[in-house]
């Protein structure tokens, strides 16, 4: 056997054991994201919406500089939990086509900015709906058993993490700025038609074999810089209004992620509430090196978002001593700190 052969069987064997070694410190095979633009990767920047945000100054800290598609000045909280369970650190969107299944076999985002639980709030900017998203995830199914085959492809699917975060836009983008469901709904029956649609999917899901699931609540979205401005009889402070439902609604999809535990053998699901750390952020800024929280970095960051947070804006300098990128988004350093505090539970529940 000569000389080169016996090298060329050596790195062989090398590479397999890396390939072997990198599989193994990952804690789950991939991770699979549904919901609004807190998690969209870029789904959007093919759609006929005008809600996009692949254009500058988006996207100026993530890596190369480049806006991706992310509300965001440069990484989201799946790219940051992606990274902590030992995948990559950036989550792909599915429509984006300089991807291929090999990219998605280990991490795919289906989310799209806009979007809500109810079908009636992807209508208003003309975004995927939830139903739509989970399509897109039965299409990846299909394509993945045919890359790695179905054995293989069953296990991902069942030891995929799954994360979950909408429902702002439910509220904010169509319950208080459209009469429709207002007069249909009681704001407290509004949140038990959404958490009946939150059961719904999450059901459809496990039916198609995700087991491990992470539900992500809003936020405090009363304090979002657009809605601080609107709020002038209350001196531009939070609209408390709008938190409280916030917090109700929470306690409700928690309550779900209980009922659902116990009716679905073999679910293992968290209800991770991102509420109270936000809001300690937005309160204690400069616990955080935080300088500016009731306004965001772009433009005026009192109103812009996607369109009207572009190259022409005056950005600030540092988005890292804002809390919130566009007035309804959270920088990079927001998300990383949000992240931190929730990777640490989600690895105990899923690793």
């Amino acid at each position: 056997m000569g000389y080169m052969h016996v090298l060329c069987l050596f790195f062989t064997q090398i590479i397999y054991i890396l390939m072997l070694v990198a599989e193994t410190t990952a804690y789950v095979p991939a991770i699979i994201v549904f919901g609004d633009s807190s998690v969209d990767a870029g789904n959007n920047n093919v759609i006929s919406t005008v809600l996009k945000s692949n254009f500058k100054p988006y996207g100026r800290d993530f890596e190369g500089g480049r806006p991706t598609g992310r509300f965001c000045n440069g990484r989201i909280p799946p790219d940051f939990i992606s990274e902590a369970f030992g995948l990559k650190p950036a989550i792909p969107a599915y429509l984006d086509s300089q991807y291929s299944i090999s990219d998605f076999a280990t991490g795919v985002c289906f989310a799209s900015a806009g979007t809500g639980y109810d079908n009636a709030t992807s209508n208003v900017l003309n975004v995927i709906p939830l139903w739509k998203e989970l399509e897109y995830y039965k299409d990846y199914q299909n394509k993945l058993r045919a890359y790695v085959g179905d054995e293989k492809a069953n296990e991902i699917f069942s030891e995929a993490l799954y994360l979950m975060s909408l429902g702002t836009n439910d509220f904010l983008e169509n319950y208080y700025t459209f009469p429709t469901r207002r007069s249909q709904f009681t704001v407290r029956q509004y949140e038990d038609f959404l958490v009946g649609l939150a059961r719904d999917f999450t059901t459809k899901l496990y039916h198609l074999g995700g087991r491990k699931i992470s539900l992500t609540g809003v936020p405090p979205m009363g304090c979002l810089p657009l809605e601080r401005t609107t709020n002038i009889m209350g001196q531009h402070d939070c609209t408390q209004e709008y938190n409280k439902v916030a917090v109700e609604f929470n306690g409700k999809l928690e309550g779900l992620v209980s009922e659902l535990k116990r009716e679905l053998p073999g679910l293992r699901m968290l209800f991770t509430n991102v509420y109270d750390d936000f809001y300690q952020i937005i309160r204690s800024p400069a616990a955080y090196g935080f300088q500016e929280t009731g306004m965001a970095c772009c433009a005026t960051g009192t109103f812009e978002m996607s369109y009207l947070c572009n190259e022409y804006s005056v950005t600030c300098p540092d988005a890292n001593k804002y809390v919130f990128w566009d007035a309804f988004h959270p920088t990079e350093r927001t998300n990383q700190i949000i992240s931190q505090q929730l990777i640490p539970i989600l690895l105990a529940e899923f690793q």
